[in-house]
């Protein structure tokens, strides 16, 4: 009797640990989904400030490529196109600031021209650093027009260096590191321009946006 008794509570606790377990399968399911449409949600946000919809009549995540920049690092670039050709593009660049790594998101049309840059990820200083954030301030509308001979190249740096981009008081680390990570971006351009503006070239895998 005993050991029915035991029997019976042991088949009732593993039914238990496979609903619970059913549970948490779904529930994570669930939650992965919505985390996947939130960050491809603030993706095409991000690209949205910087391309503007005027200029494009495509998905700009599904007619994107992959690259790679100097440092072998993976970069997409998100294509615009009209009417069959490019009209702009987009893709991630990369800073150093006083807190570390910066992210941000470069626009330029087919000739290289910005339309917009907007950050996209940093960890710097509150009140000083963070006026890099479209949210906190103007500074980065500054960059729209610009190209990389626009202004010459011994210009792209912060005024404190010798060049046109005004700096923060008490933060130059910043703001220098957001203009030396623009005028890289556009370098990037112009070194894979024909690659980038060529519509035969393979597009990335459709993959989960992070």
């Amino acid at each position: 009797m005993k050991q029915q008794r035991m029997l019976i509570h042991g088949v009732i606790l593993g039914v238990f640990c496979l609903g619970f377990g059913i549970v948490l399968a779904i529930s994570d399911s669930i939650t992965v989904d919505d985390i996947a449409a939130r960050a491809l949600e603030d993706r095409l946000n991000s690209l949205g400030q910087v391309i503007p919809d005027s200029i494009h009549d495509n998905n700009l995540v599904e007619d994107a490529i992959t690259m790679k920049n100097e440092g072998n690092q993976e970069i997409t670039v998100y294509r615009a196109t009209m009417e069959g050709k490019v009209t702009g593009l987009a893709y991630e660049i990369f800073g150093t600031g006083y807190a570390g790594k910066m992210k941000l998101m470069l626009g330029i049309d087919a000739q290289g021209k910005i339309l917009g840059v907007r950050v996209l990820a940093h960890k710097e200083t509150p009140g000083l650093g963070d006026k890099i954030e479209i949210k906190k301030g103007n500074w980065i509308l500054r960059f729209d027009g610009l190209s990389l001979d626009n202004p010459l190249p011994d210009k792209w740096k912060v005024k404190k260096d010798g060049g046109q981009f005004d700096q923060f008081a008490g933060a130059t680390i910043t703001p220098r590191g957001v203009v030396r990570a623009i005028r890289e971006g556009l370098e990037f351009f112009a070194a894979n321009k024909a690659q980038m503006m060529d519509l035969a070239a393979p597009m990335a895998p459709m993959k989960e946006v992070h």
